[in-house]
């Protein structure tokens, strides 16, 4: 038998020790899950069928419109969708967003890729003869004619119109949509390239559906009212008002008519006559990234990165409060968050944006953009906020007085993710690629790992006496590593953790975020059934 020097022994045992699990901790359900990544674009087909889609979930689900059942209707990766509509010979096709592709699923199950290589592929609309048109929005501005067959490129129709978003076409064999970035409804064309103004004065404006009778129906994200739009005066009436963040709309063949709302993970039926609003379905979180506990007696409560919108939940009850919500106020797509020295901040890791509250009065101290990948911020007793940039390798130090002002603190680093600091202002970061946590010397940005050999380690937090509990999201668990002596713990495995994002998009893609409560109880965000649970101990 051969012998095993110190080194050996050491490393055997803590190898054991990280694939053992820690069997005094017990899992429960905080929120429950949400039926959706975050939703985005409704139709209903010939059939009957309701059918959403979500971008960030990359599925297209079908809803009992009853029961608010939901099931996978086309998983991903091909089902990413932020809108849909069927044709007349019953093939549905579909916009991926972040994949720049227009997808369609043939009757007899074929599917086809109809448009490649456009990023921001938005909004979508059949003709009543078989054509197919369709935009990109917000990361690119333009109206295309797609091949249905898929054998002919795109054809560019025109470009820089505002933001062409949801659209349909009208009676007139106009396409009818609104200008998001412009606030109109307009009436396009196709053929000859024209567009005109219809009405004006909304908000923001995400999308208009024909009814059978030919009236025009419009819904406004930004103030979340539904209205009739008169097509031969602009004039619009507001017909229901409901939660803002309302993305689209579409009707049944007896005119039923559904909406999407972002932010509540929500499909609502309006009732076009009494604009009663019925939820068929609804999520408690819409897309739960970084989590982080109040620190005051005052602020106790849970807040969470929730994609469209910063909310707090209260461990006790697992009730929800929310703080901003996109679109209807100043906030944009957060998906982390941390609490330190007074102050909430929130990083945007899609948008490049990174934004900070006053805690106590829960006010916006400023939205500011022009960061790469942002996956977390975090407030320095100075009024500084240091940024990790996910892609560039770097924490960067902002002036808080500033923003203009940022500089490099350290670079080199292997995909930082999540920041803490703890009670004696020593920061932490989690380097997702690299595997492992290191401190930097917030002065001199000197790096030293204190934990190495993890597998994409995402969110974490430092407990009082200085261990780190760390969501190692590539193994789908949740450990506890004693700086000190190197030992590392399992505390629960086979979480669900680590829902898998397109290839354009972070590796990091939605962050799982992880917070130690002062009883010691861990909590920690689940990106796969979009909740929050809590790890207690005995």
């Amino acid at each position: 038998m051969k012998c095993l020097n110190g080194a050996a022994i050491a490393a055997v045992i803590l190898f054991t020790a990280a694939c053992s699990e820690n069997d005094e901790y017990t899992q429960s359900a905080v929120t429950p899950p949400s039926p959706f990544h975050g939703i985005h674009g409704i139709t209903v087909t010939k059939e009957g069928k309701i059918l959403a889609g979500s971008v960030f979930g990359r599925a297209i689900y079908e809803i009992d419109g009853e029961t608010g059942e939901t099931s996978i209707y086309e998983a991903p990766p091909e089902g990413m969708a932020d809108d849909l509509e069927q044709g007349p010979d019953g093939t549905l096709a579909w916009t991926a967003f972040l994949d720049g592709k227009v997808y369609a699923r043939r009757t007899d199950g074929t599917l086809l890729t109809l448009a490649e290589g456009l990023p921001g592929l938005n909004s979508l609309a059949w003709t009543d003869d078989g054509r197919l048109f369709a935009t990109q929005v917000f990361l690119g501005d333009a109206l295309y004619e797609l091949d249905p067959s898929g054998e002919a490129a795109p054809r560019k129709i025109m470009e820089g119109m505002g933001g062409l978003n949801g659209f349909d076409f009208g009676p007139d064999r106009k396409l009818y949509g609104p200008l998001w970035f412009k606030k109109q409804i307009v009436r396009v064309d196709v053929d000859a390239g024209t567009l005109e103004i219809v009405a004006e004065g909304f908000k923001t404006p995400a999308a208009a559906n024909f009814n059978t009778k030919g009236e025009l129906f419009v819904v406004d994200t930004e103030a979340g009212h539904v209205y009739t739009v008169e097509t031969a005066t602009g004039e619009k009436t507001l017909i229901s008002e409901v939660a803002p963040a309302i993305d689209n709309l579409a009707f049944d063949n007896e005119d039923n008519l559904y909406i999407t709302n972002m932010a509540d993970n929500a499909v609502i039926e309006i009732d076009t006559s009494t604009g009663e609003a019925r939820t068929i379905v609804s999520g408690t979180l819409a897309v739960a990234g970084g989590i982080a506990f109040g620190n005051t007696d005052a602020d106790a409560g849970l807040y969470v990165a929730d994609l469209f919108a910063l909310r707090k939940v209260a461990p006790e009850d697992g009730s929800v409060t929310e703080m901003a919500r996109v679109w209807s106020s100043e906030i944009d797509y957060p998906l982390s968050v941390t609490v330190a020295n007074g102050t909430i901040a929130v990083a945007a890791l899609t948008a490049g944006a990174v934004q900070v509250f006053d805690q106590e009065s829960g006010e916006s101290l400023g939205l500011h953009h022009g960061f790469t990948t942002p996956a977390d911020a975090i407030a320095l007793p100075d009024g500084d906020v240091l940024v990790s940039e996910y892609a560039r390798g770097a924490v960067v130090r902002v002036d808080g007085n500033d923003w203009s002002k940022r500089n490099d603190l350290a670079t080199g680093l292997g995909g930082p993710a999540m920041m803490k600091l703890d009670g004696s202002g020593h920061l932490y970061v989690s380097e997702h690629q690299g595997g492992s946590i290191a401190r930097i010397d917030i002065e001199s940005g000197e790096r030293t790992v204190v934990a190495e050999g993890l597998s994409a380690p995402e969110g974490f937090d430092v407990t009082p006496d200085g261990r780190l509990v760390v969501a190692e999201v590539g193994a789908k668990r949740i450990v506890i590593i004693d700086i000190k002596s190197g030992e590392k713990v399992t505390v629960k495995e086979n979480l669900p953790i680590g829902f898998e994002g397109p290839e354009s998009a972070p590796a990091i893609f939605i962050p799982t975020g992880v917070a130690v409560a002062p009883n010691g109880d861990i909590y920690y965000s689940s990106d796969i059934d979009v909740a929050i649970y809590r790890l207690k101990k005995g």
